[in-house]
């Protein structure tokens, strides 16, 4: 059993770090303050090849593999979660799906530009009615021609104001109104329409909309995978994505640890230092030991996904658990703070906002439990084998 990173794994985690350190993290506060969505970084950072990190070179990538990628979310989250979402999704959700399912003429038209920051991508599944139970969708694709004809609404769509390429998932068999006979297809961004631009509680700095999809055509070449398999291919992205999220989690915690370390080793108190008070050492050894356990999960499942090993249960309990730790240590590092925790003088407030998504994205902390059990009950490849027979 290795812990150790290797030589290229650490370069690709120093890298993100330098860059985030200065070109990020001095700037996550306004954008936070302002919602503002910093397009040109994404460009910037394609240029470093951390848009497209463990896609092959010959697509666009940088070529390394999925830990780097992971290792590179967890330290892009630490500066700014906004970011990092925005890059988790554009390539565990669409670029890697892409590569994946696709011919290879839709990886060569489609993934470069994605590999390399030209186009930002999204992951269009949830609908209003179609959340946790994602098969109950009512999105339809209706075969016409040499094609397919387009309705629907989509909903929580992670940079649908800036993405260029969608995944999008629609019901391609009007018989059923399970799972099966759903479609997976690429859709560019004249394909669909923002209709509206999400408020919400953290990740300010990323872009979370409604669209629809009006009576769009696309041509039949823009299916991906087989007819009526559509659903596997979310799936199979979801369990994929969940570690991403858990890096997320991880990076934001990361950040606050270091917030709350810092501040408890320069708070004097009682003609002492805060950090010379059990309580506080506690709340800290606290925190780095659950940051750690979390890091152990999610690592772990990064390396089972790049080994072509099954990982649907520990992206699961990565997921579930490094999303938990994140919340309830960003509120222990407000606690560590006191006052100056609940003011924006201080990060820790944005990062315990940020945190709270984590356990709600990607599948709800009551999924993750759910997918959990079902592996190790056995249950999951009953269902699998049923789906399939």
């Amino acid at each position: 059993m290795e812990f150790e990173l290797t030589a290229e794994q650490r370069e690709i985690q120093a890298l993100t770090r330098e860059f985030a350190e200065a070109e990020i993290e001095p700037h996550a506060a306004a954008w936070d303050r302002e919602h503002r969505f910093p397009r040109e970084l994404f460009t910037r950072l394609g240029g470093l090849g951390l848009m497209g990190v463990c896609v092959p070179e010959e697509y666009g990538g940088a070529g390394a593999d999925f830990l780097s990628y992971v290792l590179a979310l967890e330290e892009l989250s630490r500066a700014d979660a906004g970011v990092g979402v925005t890059v988790a999704v554009h390539t565990s959700a669409c670029t890697l799906p892409i590569l994946a399912w696709g011919t290879d003429e839709q990886r060569a038209r489609f993934v470069p530009p994605l590999a390399r920051g030209e186009q930002l991508g999204a992951f269009a599944l949830t609908e209003p009615e179609a959340g946790s139970d994602a098969g109950s969708l009512r999105t339809a694709a209706a075969a016409e021609g040499g094609g397919w004809r387009i309705d629907g609404r989509k909903q929580w769509i992670t940079n649908g104001s800036h993405a260029g390429t969608f995944l999008l998932f629609a019901r391609t068999d009007p018989t059923r109104d399970d799972s099966r006979g759903v479609s997976a297809f690429v859709l560019d961004a004249e394909h669909v329409r923002v209709t509206r631009e999400e408020e919400k509680l953290g990740l300010n700095s990323s872009s979370t909309v409604d669209l629809v999809v009006e009576d769009a055509f696309v041509e039949r070449d823009r299916l991906l995978g087989e007819e009526n398999r559509g659903f596997r291919i979310a799936m199979s992205t979801l369990d994929g994505g969940r570690i991403g999220i858990a890096a997320q989690a991880l990076g934001i915690a990361q950040a606050a640890y270091d917030a709350a370390r810092a501040y408890a080793l320069e708070r004097r108190a009682f003609g002492s230092r805060i950090a010379d008070f059990q309580a506080i050492q506690w709340k800290l050894a606290d925190m780095a030991t659950e940051i750690d356990a979390a890091r152990l999960l999610t690592y772990r499942a990064a390396w089972l996904k790049q080994a072509g090993r099954p990982h649907t249960e520990e992206g699961a309990k990565a997921k579930l658990y490094a999303s938990e730790m994140a919340r309830r240590q960003t509120a222990e590092a407000i606690q560590i703070l006191g006052g100056y925790g609940y003011t924006k003088e201080f990060p820790v407030e944005r990062y315990y906002r940020d945190a709270k998504i984590t356990e709600i994205y990607e599948g709800t902390s009551e999924i993750q439990r759910l997918v959990i059990a079902r592996s190790v009950l056995g249950l999951r490849q009953q269902e699998r084998m049923l789906a399939q027979g």
